[in-house]
């Protein structure tokens, strides 16, 4: 791993999301305080959650950071895709902390070298790869609605990921597992849905995604995918999730809320779609999140 930088600045606040840290708190809180959850039976191991700017996929993302509002785990691993072509297949930050204008997240170093080991002892010799300045928005655009709705602060492990292959995707999974077996922890998902069709073919598109992560099942996702019945830019990410969820004990994952871009801007001619879902453990519950 590389040698520590300073604080990662952010390069989309004031553009994705609101730059004033009052105005973005105020923004951010709003939507989860509109997010109308189902009885969620069970303790939360993960969620995923939408990443456009927040005027278009935020009402989304507060339903799935509604679920962990007022939880308090000391380690939170948000997975992303990596849109950028960067030459490694899973990146990481070299920062010691990401910057919002609320404030700063330390990178939990020990969690991450500790990934990196984990990822080569499942078979990903190039483990996680360094970057410093990066322009990823789709992690980052998570982290002012974890510092809202989560009740003390936390460390991050940050991880992105380029390549969309499915055995890549669940040695994460299982490698992340391994990590956060060991700590009070919370995974997050970031991921858009169908990119650009119309409204009616993005439901359809959506829907059958939507129903292979709510099925639990990351192999269905990549089957979606291959197939052309579904699309999602963070699959690898989200598969990783399932994956590593699946094996902290989780059993249930539930659909808390669909959008597109559509119901934001009113042109229904070409969307971008919109999940969130919650990802329980209802058996011999482990409760150390609460």
């Amino acid at each position: 791993m590389s040698t520590l930088t300073d604080v990662r600045p952010s390069p989309i606040a004031g553009q994705w999301y609101a730059g004033q840290p009052e105005r973005l708190a105020t923004e951010v809180d709003r939507y989860l305080e509109q997010a109308t959850l189902p009885a969620l039976n069970g303790d939360v191991v993960a969620v995923v959650a939408p990443h456009a700017g927040h005027r278009y996929s935020g009402p989304v993302a507060g339903y799935a950071f509604a679920a962990v509002r007022g939880l308090r785990p000391d380690l939170v691993a948000v997975v992303s895709p990596m849109h950028h072509p960067y030459p490694a297949p899973l990146l990481t930050t070299s920062h010691r902390a990401y910057a919002t204008p609320l404030g700063e997240i330390p990178v939990d170093r020990q969690a991450v070298n500790e990934l990196d080991e984990a990822l080569r002892l499942h078979g990903i010799a190039a483990g996680l790869t360094p970057v410093a300045r990066d322009p990823e928005h789709s992690l980052e655009i998570e982290l002012p609605f974890l510092q809202r709705a989560l009740a003390a602060d936390f460390r991050l492990l940050p991880v992105m990921v380029r390549a969309q292959d499915a055995a890549l995707a669940e040695a994460l999974g299982l490698a992340l597992a391994d990590v956060l077996g060991k700590r009070n922890a919370l995974l997050v998902a970031s991921t858009d849905l169908s990119h650009f069709y119309s409204q009616e073919t993005a439901e359809q598109l959506d829907a059958e995604m939507l129903r292979q992560i709510e099925a639990f099942s990351p192999e269905g996702m990549f089957e979606a995918e291959r197939t052309g019945k579904g699309f999602a830019c963070g699959l690898a990410a989200t598969a990783a999730v399932l994956w590593a969820a699946r094996n902290l004990g989780a059993d249930t994952v539930k659909i808390v809320r669909y959008a597109t871009s559509g119901d934001v801007t009113g042109d229904f001619s070409s969307v971008v779609g919109y999940g969130a879902a919650v990802i329980l453990k209802t058996q011999n519950k482990r409760g150390g999140t609460q």
